[in-house]
C-alpha cells in the first residue's frame, strides 16, 4: 500500500501525484455498513431521512452515475446521501444508501423494481459513521415500532471505499485504464473497465459520489475481496481522502458534523444533495423547511488553511473546537470543527470570514493565521457580496 504522510508533505503533493499517476483509492475504516431489509424498508426510511428514498423503488435514469460497464444489471440505482435528524431539526447521522440489485432482477411494466410497491422485500445497504454505529442502530430500531423492516449490522461482511484524486471522472477513468476485465453485475467482459479487477465475480460497482463530482467515486464491497479497479500502488491511507475532502469544504460523520447540535443547512447539506424539499414529512423537517424558505444562512462550513506570519503552512497546531477570531474587531468568527495537518473546517460567519484578508487567527494562538477558502462548487449566491442577508440564524 502506498502510504503518503499528509501531515508532513501537505495535500498539494498528493494532488500532484494523483494527477501524474492516476487516481488513488482508500478503504474507509471510519465507516461501517448496516442493512435494511423487508417490505416496509422504503416506507420506513422515507418517514425518517432528509432525502427521497422512494427513488430506490423507481426505474433508474439512463445516466446512472457509475463506472461504465456493459454487463451491468437491468436495475442499477445510484446511491443516495441523506441524514437522520432530531425532532428539532438538528443533525444526528449521515448515511450513504445503496440498493444492491439481485441477480436477474427486471423492471415491471410500470417501471418499478421488485419490492417497490408490491409488498415484496427490499434490501438497502447504508454506509455510516463507525464511531456511532451501535447508537445509530439503536436509534433506528426505536423508530421501527411495527414496521416490517430488519436492521442489521453487516460491518464484518462489507467495507466502504473511496476512489479520488487527480482528474477523476468517468471519462478519464476509462481512458487511463482501457484494458478490461469483468466488473459490475454479470459475468461478461467489460472493455471499459480495468485489467486490475479483483473479486469482480459478485459485480459490486463504483458509483459517483452522490455529494460532489470532485470527491470521486464511492462504493460498498465485500470485505473478503478487493474492489474492482484497485491497484496496489494506488491504495493509500484514509487520511489522504479525508484531507482532500476537507480541502473541498465537505464534512462527514457525526464528529465533523456535531451530533445533536449542527443545523444541516449551515453544513451545506442542501448543495451536497442530502435534502429533498418536495418529499413530504420526515423527522425534523419543519425546521429545515422554515430555515430554507426564510433566506440566506449567515454561517456556513468553510475549508480553512492554517499559516504562520510568513505565509507558511502550520501543521499539527490547531485542535477542533478552537475559536477563530477577527483581530481587527476582536470578535469571534466561529469554531474550527475539524483539523488535519495544515487544513481544517470551520463554521464561520461569512461576512467576517471573507471581509478582511489576513485578519483571522486562532484564539490563544495568535501566531497561527487562518485563511478561509472559497470552495469552487459553492453557488454564487452564497457569497456575501452577491446577496443581502436576511435574519436567519
Amino acid at each position: 500500500m502506498h502510504r503518503f504522510n499528509p501531515i508532513i508533505r501537505g495535500y498539494q503533493s498528493l494532488n500532484n501525484r494523483a494527477a501524474t499517476s492516476g487516481s488513488l483509492v482508500s478503504r474507509l475504516t471510519s465507516r461501517s455498513v448496516i442493512r435494511f431489509g423487508g417490505p416496509d424498508t422504503i416506507k420506513f426510511l422515507q418517514g425518517l431521512l432528509t432525502n427521497d428514498v422512494r427513488r430506490f423503488g423507481k426505474q433508474p435514469d439512463e445516466g446512472t452515475s457509475c463506472l461504465p460497464s456493459p454487463n451491468m444489471p437491468t436495475v442499477s440505482v445510484p446511491p443516495m446521501y441523506a441524514a437522520l435528524l432530531t425532532p428539532q431539526g438538528r443533525f444526528l447521522y449521515d448515511l450513504f444508501l445503496y440498493r444492491p440489485p439481485r441477480s436477474g432482477e427486471k423492471l415491471d411494466s410500470r417501471g418499478s423494481g421488485p419490492g417497490s410497491d408490491n409488498g415484496e422485500s427490499v434490501e438497502l445497504l447504508a454506509d455510516v459513521d463507525s464511531s456511532v454505529l451501535d447508537e445509530l442502530l439503536q436509534t433506528f430500531k426505536r423508530y421501527r415500532l411495527r414496521s416490517k423492516v430488519e436492521i442489521d449490522n453487516v460491518a464484518e461482511n462489507f467495507s466502504c471505499w473511496q476512489r479520488f484524486g487527480g482528474k477523476l471522472s468517468e471519462k478519464s477513468i476509462v481512458e487511463e485504464e482501457p484494458e478490461a476485465a469483468s466488473i459490475g453485475w454479470g459475468s461478461g467482459v467489460d472493455h471499459c473497465a480495468s485489467s486490475t479487477v479483483h473479486g469482480g465475480d459478485h459485480g459490486w460497482q463504483w458509483f459517483k459520489d452522490p455529494r460532489l463530482e470532485c470527491l470521486g467515486f464511492r462504493g460498498i464491497f465485500p470485505s473478503n475481496k478487493t474492489p474492482p479497479m484497485v491497484e496496489v500502488d494506488k491504495q493509500t491511507d484514509e487520511e489522504n481522502y479525508q484531507l482532500g475532502r476537507i480541502e473541498n469544504g465537505v464534512a462527514e460523520g457525526s464528529t465533523e458534523i456535531p451530533k445533536g447540535e449542527a443545523i444541516p443547512l449551515e453544513y451545506n447539506l442542501t448543495s451536497l444533495n442530502a435534502i429533498s424539499f418536495d418529499k413530504g414529512c420526515y423527522v425534523g423537517q419543519e425546521l429545515i423547511a422554515r430555515t430554507y424558505h426564510r433566506g440566506v444562512i449567515r454561517k456556513r462550513l468553510l475549508p480553512l488553511m492554517f499559516l504562520d506570519h510568513s505565509g507558511k503552512e502550520v501543521e499539527q497546531k490547531v485542535a477542533p473546537g478552537s475559536e477563530v477570531i477577527d483581530t481587527a474587531s476582536g470578535k469571534k468568527v466561529g469554531p474550527v470543527t475539524a483539523a488535519l495537518g495544515c487544513r481544517g473546517l470551520g463554521l464561520l460567519r461569512l461576512e467576517e470570514a471573507f471581509k478582511t484578508s489576513g485578519s483571522l487567527t486562532i484564539q490563544g494562538q495568535e501566531d497561527v493565521k487562518v485563511e478561509a477558502i472559497r470552495p469552487k462548487w459553492w453557488p454564487a449566491e452564497w457569497f456575501p457580496e452577491n446577496r443581502q442577508y436576511s435574519a436567519v440564524a
